[in-house]
C-alpha cells in the first residue's frame, strides 16, 4: 500500500511538472510570436560593433551574459571549447527537434568544442578579435528537417539577399573587468530575406525558440565553471613549480 501511495504521489508530481513545463513553453512561444520583428536594441554594455557591421538590421536578437571570476582570454577560450552536447538537456532538445521535424540523425563524427563543432556544420567566421570575440554566421532555411548551413565571406554575407533564406549571426565574447574578472556574452541575430522566409521562420521561431533560448542559458554556467577552474589551475601552477 505504501509503495502504491508513493507511486501515485510521484505520478502527480511528474504530471504537475509536465503541466508547468507545457505552460511555460506555451507562454514563451506566444511571447516570441508577438514580439517577432520588434527586437529590443542592445543596451550600452552589450553594444557590439563587429556584430553591428555583420548584421545592422535584424528581425530577432537574443542576448545573454554572465559574470566570470577569470581573465577575459581564459573565459573566451572556455566558451569556444565548451562541449554543449555533454549536457543531457541540450541533447534532449536537439532530439526533440529531430522528432518533431522528422530529421535524419547526424551520423558524422563531429568535434566536441563549440567553435569547431559549428564550423564543421557549416558556420563561417565573419569577424574576430583574438582572445576576445568571434562572430559566426551562415545563411540557411532552418524550417527544413535536415538543415544546411552555408558559410559566406563577410562582405558576401552582409550583402546576401537571395529570396527564401534566413541569415543568422551569433557571437562568443569575453569583456575584461580587471585582470582577473570578465563578462561572458553571447548574442544571436536573425534576418530574413523576404516575406516568404519571414513567415516560415516566424512559425519556426514560435515552435523552437524556447528550446533554443534554453540552450543559450544552459551554456552560461558551464562556461563560467570551466573558465574559473582554468584560472585557478593557472594561478596554482607557479606554486606547484616552487
Amino acid at each position: 500500500m505504501a509503495t502504491n501511495s508513493r507511486s501515485r504521489i510521484a505520478m502527480k508530481w511528474a504530471a504537475g511538472a509536465l503541466g508547468i513545463a507545457a505552460s511555460a513553453y506555451a507562454t514563451c512561444s506566444s511571447v516570441r510570436w508577438c514580439r517577432y520583428g520588434r527586437p529590443v536594441p542592445a543596451p550600452a554594455d552589450d553594444a557590439d560593433p563587429l556584430l553591428d557591421h555583420a548584421m545592422p538590421v535584424y528581425d530577432v536578437a537574443e542576448r545573454h551574459h554572465i559574470q566570470v571570476m577569470a581573465p577575459a582570454d581564459v573565459t573566451f577560450d572556455a566558451a569556444c571549447e565548451q562541449d554543449l552536447m555533454a549536457l543531457p538537456l541540450v541533447r534532449a532538445i536537439f532530439k526533440g527537434r529531430e522528432i518533431l521535424l522528422g530529421s535524419e540523425p547526424d551520423t558524422v563524427a563531429r568535434p566536441r568544442g563549440l567553435l569547431a563543432l559549428t564550423r564543421s556544420l557549416g558556420w563561417g567566421v565573419l569577424a574576430e578579435v583574438p582572445g576576445r570575440e568571434v562572430v559566426m554566421g551562415a545563411v540557411t532555411q532552418p524550417w527544413h528537417p535536415n538543415v544546411v548551413f552555408r558559410p559566406l565571406p563577410p562582405e558576401e554575407f552582409i550583402a546576401f539577399d537571395e529570396p527564401g533564406y534566413v541569415k543568422i549571426a551569433w557571437t562568443l565574447r569575453a569583456d575584461p573587468r580587471g585582470p582577473h574578472q570578465s563578462v561572458f556574452r553571447t548574442e544571436t541575430r536573425v534576418m530574413t530575406t523576404d516575406a516568404v522566409a519571414r513567415a516560415k521562420f516566424r512559425w519556426y521561431w514560435m515552435r523552437f525558440s524556447p528550446g533554443i533560448l534554453l540552450i543559450r542559458w544552459l551554456s552560461l554556467g558551464p562556461v563560467r565553471r570551466d573558465a574559473e577552474r582554468r584560472a585557478k589551475s593557472a594561478a596554482l601552477r607557479p606554486l606547484r613549480a616552487a
